[in-house]
């Protein structure tokens, strides 16, 4: 399966690390002090957030944008007044970088979030080095109580955690180890395919008190009225995005009717 290679191939870059550095990275984000934006704040306000994502490729679509200037694709997506960005940062399969979070965390002036399967602590502490203000936690790739693990050092950490759930079973669990934010990934990470009804299907299992984003499969304004219908605080958006020629513009298309 898919989502097995993806956590084999995370797995082994963690482990290419020795053990003195992951510990120093964990250490070094402890004694952080330096403020970051408010992922939460962001999912706080009225209307549906929009979060675009900046990435290269996919397992599924392989190479999505041959010219691929990160920087310049997450301005144009302040520019066209974008809540919040999530980064891809893992190198075998998507193509991203830790260093394009950083670079991109230093110049705009929303959050970031560090996409990528997360399997270690030290790499939720690189994220936060890194300047990013979420991350990312897929409950299907981690025992619940690595699960409760993260979400406790992200959030001692200062940085939020975004708890990414498939099934009406992975939000109990996503809930039980304290998450405070749940993504639906309308994307079945065993092959990759799409089935948009997945977020309105599950939505009324998420607790009222969770945030909750919509993740992939979302291209048109009129399904972003159906998410903002059913009560989501956020959509994250990738692929239609990162295809369009003119991303300001996408970006207004799909926000259009469906802020406060």
């Amino acid at each position: 399966m898919i989502l097995d290679q993806l956590v084999q191939a995370s797995q082994q870059r963690v482990q290419k690390v020795p053990v003195r550095e992951r510990v120093k990275r964990i250490q070094q984000a402890r004694k952080m002090t330096t403020p970051v934006l408010s992922f939460e704040a962001m999912l706080a306000q009225p209307g549906l957030q929009l979060i675009g994502e900046v990435k290269r490729a996919s397992p599924s679509k392989v190479l999505i944008a041959a010219e691929f200037d990160y920087l310049q694709i997450a301005q144009d997506y302040v520019a066209a007044g974008i809540d919040a960005i999530s980064v891809l940062t893992e190198p075998r399969y998507f193509k991203g970088q830790l260093s394009y979070l950083q670079a991109i965390a230093q110049t705009v002036s929303v959050p970031t979030l560090r996409k990528d399967f997360i399997v270690a602590a030290s790499q939720i502490a690189s994220a936060r080095i890194a300047g990013a203000s979420a991350v990312l936690l897929i409950v299907a790739i981690l025992t619940p109580v690595q699960l409760q693990a993260f979400i406790t050092l992200a959030h001692e950490l200062n940085l939020s955690a975004l708890v990414e759930v498939h099934t009406t079973a992975e939000i109990k669990q996503a809930v039980a180890a304290g998450a405070r934010i749940i993504g639906i990934n309308n994307r079945n990470l065993k092959d990759f395919s799409v089935n948009f009804a997945t977020s309105c299907q599950l939505r009324q299992a998420v607790p009222a008190e969770c945030y909750v984003v919509a993740e992939s499969g979302i291209q048109t304004a009129t399904q972003a009225q159906q998410l903002a219908a059913a009560g989501f605080d956020a959509m994250l958006v990738g692929e239609t995005l990162m295809r369009a020629p003119d991303k300001g513009q996408a970006v207004m298309q799909l926000r259009a009717g469906v802020r406060g």
